[in-house]
């Protein structure tokens, strides 16, 4: 191309600009173009952008120029490559194929070096590296912030939620410092709250009250409960249940087995979660209308409980009920007020410590106890309890219980975490994770504090209020330790019925999750039943076998997902490389003689007979049938060849008796004695060469009749293909049923006189295939093809053989 965009060829004899061109840019002929549409030089038509030929077009020739258009933007996007046809053997050639070298990690573990020495320290101990680092002008003041937004939530929530583990409530102040400053130093996340939670703090509940109910404690004086014996108990049960789940969740962390929160599905986790709020809104019945309820645990507690509440109702205490009542209207109010105010406000309004601060006055000031007989929370001991060591006796009784509360704490903190790390571009580590919460509860176990993990709606305070590192934790670590240090005296005028109101309005957000159900209704109806059994198994069976029935039919769903993959028949689109399934595109076509099959499901012990069955199913060929038909032909053939044999032997056996010469040469020399002793070796040495020759042309013979059969000379109906093309691409694994499995697909479709090679296989595959002896004789790596259009290529160019071929035929 020359100056201007026009080809030398159309230049004048100056070569200054473009000669007249009989034809036009648009295409047509000079004449046909209007004189206004003619280029500069009076050459042709002016292209015309396609917005301008629409303006000038009707809608039906509209339609056909945006068709042309786009098929020219596709044309400008196709690509062509040439490259010759591989199967497995010249792929592995021409791209220098060799085996991975195996990795010894456990060589890693056991190096020493300064440097590990560091990491290891920098690792398990993570404060050490953000803390130095840390932009004290930054984050500092939002850090602050943050952490007395956090600890005015933590304290009224640390209380309410004592209460759901059936301990007295200054357990749940300590269950706010102790575990929160140990997460400081071990935790990874820097936005998480850890602390009480109402999942938790139910599933310790159902533990103290099964162990330690109340009619183990019942005085025989005045039949009351002594409430002083049974604390002390259900303490000694939370602290060495927390030590237990410490134990757990950090030789969980060590071994690396932070990975088992993934066979804990979302939908699974947030049934779960709706299911257990569910589970502390009965149980926080009882403080609301102030009545005595039998402890229950088990499967069936929670229906129960709740027939019991409707029994116990006529016995209702009134101020109590009215005290609730007041308390969660006036929750509700100041958080509505804070969501309507809450982008005009630096700090959200507390409203539990405001509640709880109104209702210690009021019920100070009025005397709710004596003349209403409202139950309060009562002593609160100032200052910290010395570390005692935790029952070793009821490890046995407390083990199953402690790792239920450990994966599923650790699942709630672990899906919060990470939600918070994708938001602020940070990373998560699961395994440290793990440790951080396990050493929180374990130290927190001596400290008579219950198990913990984080909530949501700490976490989202903090996040908010402009917490940016888990300075924030600490600072209101701090903050709970001074109310117990000074003020925790101050509270103990509190209603229970107060506390009661916090937690049921603070369930209001997992409460909301019993939406999922018309969400997953629309897009995913397995994840429905998930969590449907989910939350049907947690409510009958109780928090700890409702969770073990939830991952084991999750985990068998899946199993069954496998065994019931999509199966396709696929055909290729017109001029592409592409093969999709014919049942869903209607341009795509069957490949004349090739059967295309794929399934969307790795192929393995619980699907290899299905996978061979729709196989069948799909070619449209009774492979199975036609096969014994054969079989039983070639039996009937096989026997007339005996028989046919067995009459010629006899027939040659008859002939040979008649005939008989004999030659006798009487000489009584003594040389013609030896020339007859020297002859008759030879005589006989003749007759077993004639004898050899007429055996080899009776076997010739018997040649003659037809010993290879096909199924056309056996007058059984062939297949419409000769070729069958296994797309293994979905397969991420084999094992020896698979490998079966495939060796049989390949010997009956044989049988019945169709090739059958493999298409798309990874690496790993080929290295397990090869591993398990699949490759020999008959099926080499030259009937494994990089990919399917390679061998519909090879199939295509290779059609049926003769009937003489090995490989298509059946020889007796």
């Amino acid at each position: 191309m020359n100056r201007g965009g026009c080809p030398s060829a159309a230049r004048d004899g100056g070569g200054s600009r473009c000669a007249p061109s009989p034809w036009g840019q648009c295409g047509k002929p000079l004449e046909c173009c209007p004189r206004a549409n003619r280029g500069p030089h009076g050459g042709g038509c002016v292209r015309r952008s396609p917005a301008q030929e629409v303006c000038r077009l009707g809608p039906r020739d509209t339609q056909a120029l945006l068709s042309a258009t786009q098929a020219m933007e596709l044309r400008k996007c196709d690509y062509h490559v040439e490259r010759p046809l591989l199967n497995q053997e010249q792929l592995e050639e021409l791209g220098h194929w060799s085996s991975k070298p195996g990795t010894q990690q456990w060589r890693v573990w056991f190096q020493c070096s300064r440097a590990r020495a560091r990491a290891l320290l920098l690792q398990y101990l993570p404060v050490l590296a953000w803390l130095p680092r840390y932009p004290v002008r930054d984050w500092l003041l939002g850090d602050l912030l943050s952490g007395l937004s956090v600890a005015i939530m933590q304290l009224p929530q640390g209380l309410a939620y004592a209460l759901l583990a059936g301990l007295p409530p200054v357990f749940g102040l300590y269950s706010s410092f102790y575990p929160v400053f140990i997460y400081f130093l071990f935790g990874t996340s820097r936005h998480i709250s850890v602390g009480t939670f109402a999942v938790m703090s139910v599933m310790v509940g159902s533990v103290t009250e099964s162990l330690a109910p109340d009619e183990d404690f019942v005085q025989d004086v005045n039949s009351t409960v002594n409430e002083e014996a049974r604390d002390a108990t259900r303490v000694q049960l939370a602290s060495t249940l927390s030590v237990l789940v410490g134990l757990c969740q950090v030789a969980l962390g060590l071994v690396h087995f932070g990975f088992v929160v993934t066979y804990l599905s979302e939908p699974l986790v947030r049934s779960y979660t709706t299911a257990a709020s569910v589970q502390v809104f009965v149980s926080q019945l009882k403080y609301v209308f102030g009545l005595h309820l039998s402890s229950r645990s088990g499967p069936l507690s929670l229906i129960y409980t709740v027939l019991e509440v409707c029994w116990e109702l006529p016995h209702s205490v009134v101020g109590t009920v009215v005290t609730a009542v007041v308390a969660g209207v006036v929750l509700v109010l100041l958080k509505l007020l804070n969501d309507k105010l809450q982008r005009h406000l630096p700090l959200p309004i507390p409203g539990e410590l405001l509640t709880l601060i109104g209702a210690t006055g009021i019920s100070y000031g009025v005397g709710l106890k004596d003349r209403f007989k409202v139950d309060v929370v009562g002593n609160i001991p100032a200052g910290l309890v010395p570390p005692v060591a935790p029952n070793t006796q009821l490890f046995a009784k407390l083990v199953g219980n402690a790792f239920a509360i450990a994966v599923v704490g650790f699942a709630i903190a672990i899906s919060l975490g990470k939600i918070f790390a994708l938001r602020h571009g940070y990373r998560v580590d699961s395994n440290q994770e793990l440790v951080a919460l396990g050493l929180s509860n374990l130290t927190g176990g001596f400290f008579q504090c219950f198990p913990v993990s984080c909530s949501m709606s700490r976490s989202l305070v903090q996040e908010c209020t402009g917490g940016n590192t888990q300075v924030a934790g600490a600072v209101s670590s701090l903050f709970i330790l001074l109310v117990i240090v000074k003020l925790g005296e101050l509270f103990q005028d509190l209603p229970r019925a107060v506390l009661a109101a916090v937690i049921i309005v603070n369930l209001k957000g997992m409460l909301k999750q019993f939406s999922d159900i018309c969400s997953l209704w629309k897009t995913n109806r397995m994840d429905l039943l998930i969590w449907l059994v989910t939350f049907v198994a947690t409510i009958l069976l109780d928090l700890d076998l409702g969770l073990a029935v939830a991952v084991i039919f999750s985990l068998l769903l899946v199993v069954v997902r496998t065994q019931l993959p999509y199966y396709s028949v696929l055909g290729q689109v017109p001029d592409t490389d592409i093969y999709i399934d014919v049942a869903e595109y209607s341009e795509a076509r069957e490949v004349p003689g090739v059967k295309v099959f794929r399934s969307s499901a790795t192929v393995y012990f619980a699907n290899a007979e299905l996978y061979s069955d729709a196989l069948k199913q799909r070619c449209g060929v009774d492979v199975d049938h036609l096969i014994s038909q054969k079989k039983k032909l070639l039996r009937k053939q096989q026997l007339k060849l005996k028989r046919l044999g067995k009459e010629k032997q006899l027939q040659e056996q008859a002939a040979s008796s008649k005939r008989t010469s004999v030659s006798i040469s009487v000489n009584t020399s003594q040389g013609d004695i030896k020339s007859n002793n020297v002859e008759e070796p030879k005589a006989k040495q003749v007759n077993t060469e004639d004898g050899l020759k007429d055996t080899v042309v009776s076997d010739q013979e018997d040649a003659k009749a037809p010993d290879v059969f096909t199924l056309k000379a056996l007058g059984l109906p062939q297949p419409d293909f000769h070729s069958l093309i296994l797309d293994l691409s979905a397969l991420s694994f084999v094992d020896t049923v698979c490998l079966k499995s495939l060796k049989n697909i390949f010997h009956d479709f044989r049988e019945i006189e169709v090739e059958v090679y493999m298409a798309a296989c990874h690496s790993p595959v080929v290295t397990q295939l090869e591993a398990g002896h699949f490759f020999d004789a008959s099926i080499t790596k030259q009937h494994l093809f990089a990919s399917v259009h390679d061998a519909v290529t090879f199939a295509v160019q290779h059609p049926r053989s003769s009937p003489i071929n090995p490989v298509l035929v059946t020889k007796l």
